[in-house]
């Protein structure tokens, strides 16, 4: 029951209570399988219902033509009945008429099941991929990844197509069989003798054609890899003249897929010839069997049965020996669902994007005792790494290569999360947070960013399209992109191709600090941002920088240490350990990895930077 202000105060110490679920807990989304895609499926109920009763319609449409023959043979002709011949043509005619009709309305019906099946799979597929780690497609190529996925079209057209289609046959034979036995029961065992046989010979290839699907598709994968990776780096392909070993690449992937392919040509004419003389008598052979019946028949009344036998047997040996291909068609999908799910049943971040803590930033940043190691190496990228800064805190960090910054940066995004030790914002352990809350409260840049095709304005508030032009204007002034904006030939309107071509690199670097500032964020990152600059596009960058730094938490990882002066703090690290932590005057004279590191890059300037001049001890050297 609701308490007012004056109770609460009256009988509450104080005292709150904070639970939250275990980590560890199960899965948000559902496995992907087989019984995921029924399950898909089944969301249609009213679909398959309806062509599921236009199914059994058309079987039973289809069956009374041949039902009307019989009577036709052994009643018209036998005893001259014209009145019965008309009303069987009327009958007739009424009946395909009819079929016609259930027939368009079960093929839109099919089509509009297909197609809504389609999107969920998009839909899923893609909010799947979404929320895969970063680390997944670092170590993941994305040729391979989006063939791999396309596999699922393949387990789609399997249901859709020959699985729904299966099912529905299984109602003409349903419906057939049982009049093939009444009219011959011999014939009827032979056509099922012989749908048999050919499910058995399929059977017997199967697991050699499993195994050269799965190489097929890795083969194919390794293709589709060669071919996105020269099409996303045609420049580095066009400037080092790469073409021709690329081309030889190519080459050797296609050669290799089209040997397996020949290979599964060859293997899969067997089933096909082997089976082939009793698919074709269960198609059409049975009808000799029957016409010699029939011709030494006697009775002149089964005449028009064993016709009749004749003309359903091909209704229902169709099915049957599709039936029994059935068999290798779903294995061809079940090698398909083990190449999708291994990628889209990989661990997610959808629990960590979903639950969590959605704290307010101020932007104060504590690692204690911090331990990580990436998978696959021998010594930890950071080891017990511990520092704090308040709010409000400009930092940059600094090392040599290997040392742990950029590791750092990634720890504070939470792309990875398999650390020891604790990383809090504001006192809050960062495993806690919402995972989303925590990138929207962020702004990152990094060395080299991606521009989407698009408009300046529309890249500028890409992380918050609701927000207006007015909002563009003010984050480009604030990263200092403003000036060169209005010189683009539409200003902010101004089409930006896939790559950027028509932007220096200070200027992309420059419209992605404007994406960064967008939301405001109390913290933002920059990752190596200005290292691929050239010095003027650097010199406009940093110029900018205290005015960007006013009222956020700043964490700038920079192996320039020129553009560190002015950070409140500047974290010395080397092979994952902190070495120290000060200010920069502080560091050139206490630290000697810093004081090395400025001299390597300043040689042509006192130690300080020019602005006190060189002290005594520093005039020795080190």
């Amino acid at each position: 029951m609701p308490v007012d202000e004056l109770q609460m105060r009256q009988v509450w110490d104080g005292t709150t209570l904070l639970i939250r679920a275990e980590r560890s807990g199960e899965a948000v989304e559902p496995v992907f399988n087989f019984g995921l895609l029924i399950r898909m499926v089944m969301l249609e109920k009213k679909i398959l219902r309806d062509v599921a009763i236009s199914s059994i319609t058309l079987t039973i449409l289809q069956v009374l033509p041949i039902l009307m023959i019989m009577v036709v043979l052994n009643t018209v002709i036998v005893f001259h009945s014209i009145n019965t011949l008309i009303l069987i043509t009327l009958v007739f005619v009424v009946a395909i008429t009819f079929e016609a009709m259930l027939t368009w309305g079960r093929r839109l019906m099919l089509v509009i099941l297909s197609t809504r099946i389609d999107a969920r799979l998009n839909l899923m597929i893609f909010e799947r991929l979404m929320t895969l780690p970063l680390t997944f497609f670092e170590r993941n190529r994305a040729g391979e990844t989006a063939y791999k996925i396309q596999q699922i079209y393949r387990v789609r057209d399997f249901i859709t197509g020959r699985l729904l289609s299966t099912f529905i046959d299984i109602f003409m034979i349903a419906l057939i069989l049982p009049i093939l036995f009444y009219l011959n029961a011999f014939m009827a065992w032979t056509v099922l003798i012989a749908a048999a046989i050919i499910a058995l010979i399929i059977t017997a290839f199967l697991p050699a054609m499993f195994r050269l699907t799965s190489k097929i598709i890795e083969a194919e994968s390794n293709k589709g890899a060669v071919m996105v990776e020269s099409v996303y780096g045609i420049r580095t392909v066009k400037s080092l003249a790469l073409e021709r070993v690329r081309g030889e690449l190519w080459d050797a992937r296609v050669a290799e897929t089209s040997r397996l392919n020949m290979q599964m040509g060859l293997l899969s004419n067997w089933p096909v010839v082997l089976s082939l003389p009793f698919e074709r008598y269960a198609q059409g052979g049975v009808l000799l069997l029957g016409g010699y019946i029939a011709l030494t028949s006697h009775n002149p009344l089964a005449i028009g049965g064993l016709v009749g036998f004749m003309l359903l047997g091909g209704r229902v040996a169709g099915p049957l020996v599709s039936f029994a291909r059935l068999i290798q068609d779903a294995q061809e999908a079940r090698a398909a669902f083990a190449i999708v799910g291994a990628v889209l049943n990989r661990p997610t971040e959808r629990r960590a994007l979903m639950t969590g803590l959605r704290p307010r930033f101020a932007g104060a940043i504590e690692f204690d005792s911090v331990t990580f190691q990436y998978e696959g190496t021998k010594s930890p990228a950071l080891n017990k790494v511990s520092f704090k800064v308040p709010e409000g805190t400009m930092l940059g960090v600094v090392g040599r290569s290997g040392s742990g910054k950029s590791t750092v940066a990634r720890l504070l995004q939470g792309i990875n999360t398999e650390y020891t030790g604790a990383i809090k914002v504001d006192g809050t352990e960062l495993r806690e947070i919402n995972l989303r809350h925590l990138r929207k409260s962020f702004g990152v840049v990094l060395q080299d960013n991606f521009l989407f095709r698009g408009s300046v304005r529309d890249n500028i508030i890409a992380g918050r399209p609701g927000l207006g032009f007015e909002d563009a204007i003010q984050a480009a002034r604030l990263a200092g992109a403003e000036e060169f904006i209005e010189r683009l030939p539409h200003g902010y309107e101004t089409f930006i191709e896939e790559n950027s071509p028509n932007l220096s690199g200070g200027q992309k670097q420059r419209l992605a600090i404007a994406r960064a500032l967008i939301a405001d964020p109390r913290i933002l990152l920059l990752d190596e941002a200005t290292s691929a600059l050239d010095p003027e596009s650097e010199a406009l960058i940093n110029a900018n920088l205290l005015r960007i730094a006013r009222n956020r938490t700043m964490v700038i990882i920079s192996h320039r240490l020129a553009s560190l002066i002015d950070c409140d703090q500047i974290l010395v690290m080397d092979s994952g350990e902190v070495v120290d932590l000060g200010k920069h005057d502080e560091l050139v004279e206490r630290c000697a990895i810093y004081r090395h590191l400025w001299l390597q890059q300043n040689r042509h300037m006192n130690p300080e930077g020019g602005r006190h001049g060189p002290t005594p001890a520093l005039a020795q050297g080190d």
